[in-house]
């Protein structure tokens, strides 16, 4: 067992705050709007470990804490994803290594199923990014990479499939009409944006359990709540940036985090190359000297592929913070957190396991 160094309780607000290591215990949801970092810095958020409420399933947390399946899954491979045991400690992967990509307009990067959206700055106002799960094309209807950019938006949109997807629906039986009204069948949502790449867009949707899925014909996807909020910001002519990084290497804190993805099959096809993509993803980010680095918790992290945001660096502090304390931040969420509960923490299984 793992001994946590407690530092003492601060109680506000009927939540309790302690810091043990770089766990965090706090009850408020995590941010989808962050201030930019400084110069030199790339990661924002913070990774949550929540407990499981009867009656919902890990795509209920997901959804609350603006996350998609595919993230909530490789985060807690060892949770029923419908049947999660009443309280379990859930992983929420809440924190982000930002895109090696220029901070401006739109950018999403198909690895993670992820955007990112950078507003224009104001004189008034500080930097952000907005970021949030997506949905994305499935195998034989990827979506493109590419640059490319909004070229108009459309409120309570028509859907106008394309012969080829109602040639597709009407194979598996499945006819659909020429136009899909708006209302709930339609399965572009409530909003829609169109991209200068033809036939695609940055939508809402009927069916939120597919965000974060390879589910739809290359569209890219939004929770209703999320495109809601983009809609309203994004303007046409925003510059959008489709990448693909499976490997993401970023710095906060003058400290080195590697988070990792399951590749998709279309633009990854070896361990080899991972692992290569992997030390290029590192390299590119910082001046650390290679024995700096902790290259075996690197390769780790990149077989895990949980996209879980983890401190590779290695570590000198002179103190008696956990291994996992040192290796990736979270923060326990529950709205009573008694005292006693807290020095009984017990070490949960799945990946953070390996990081304690």
């Amino acid at each position: 067992m793992v001994k946590l160094k407690i530092v003492p309780l601060i109680i506000a607000n009927f939540y309790t705050s302690i810091i043990a290591g770089s766990i965090f215990f706090s009850a408020p949801a995590p941010a989808v709007t962050f201030a930019l970092p400084s110069v030199g810095e790339t990661v924002v958020g913070r990774n949550l470990i929540v407990p499981a409420k009867a009656s919902e399933t890990l795509l209920d947390i997901a959804r609350r804490y603006d996350v998609g399946y595919s993230e909530i899954k490789a985060a807690n491979p060892d949770i029923d994803l419908w049947l999660p045991k009443e309280g379990s400690l859930v992983v929420v992967p809440a924190q982000y290594v930002l895109p090696q990509a220029p901070r401006r307009g739109i950018v999403i990067n198909l690895a993670e199923m992820r955007l990112y959206y950078f507003p224009e700055p104001s004189s008034a106002q500080p930097s952000t990014v907005v970021t949030h799960p997506i949905g994305i094309g499935r195998e034989g209807w990827s979506t493109p990479l590419g640059r490319t950019s909004v070229i108009s938006k459309k409120k309570n949109p028509a859907w106008v499939p394309p012969e080829s997807i109602r040639a597709e629906h009407a194979a598996d039986g499945n006819p659909l009409p020429k136009r899909v009204p708006p209302g709930p069948d339609n399965p572009l949502g409530k909003f829609a944006m169109r991209l200068g790449m033809p036939g695609y867009l940055i939508h809402g949707t009927n069916r939120p359990w597919g965000v974060g899925m390879r589910v739809s014909h290359g569209c890219i996807r939004l929770y209703p709540e999320d495109i809601l909020g983009l809609f309203s910001q994004v303007k046409v002519g925003t510059p959008v940036n489709i990448v693909y990084q499976p490997f993401k290497a970023g710095i906060k804190d003058g400290i080195l985090y590697l988070e990792a993805h399951a590749p998709l099959p279309e633009l990854e096809n070896s361990e080899q190359g991972a692992l290569t993509s992997m030390v290029a993803a590192i390299v590119a980010i910082t001046d650390k000297p290679i024995q700096d680095i902790n290259w075996e918790l690197a390769k780790r992290t990149a077989a895990d592929r949980t996209g879980i945001a983890t401190r590779v660096s290695e570590i000198d502090d002179g103190n008696s913070l956990s291994r996992a304390g040192r290796a990736a931040g979270y923060e326990y969420s529950k709205a009573e957190i008694s005292y006693q509960e807290i020095l009984t923490f017990k070490i949960p299984s799945g990946p953070i396991a390996s990081l304690f």
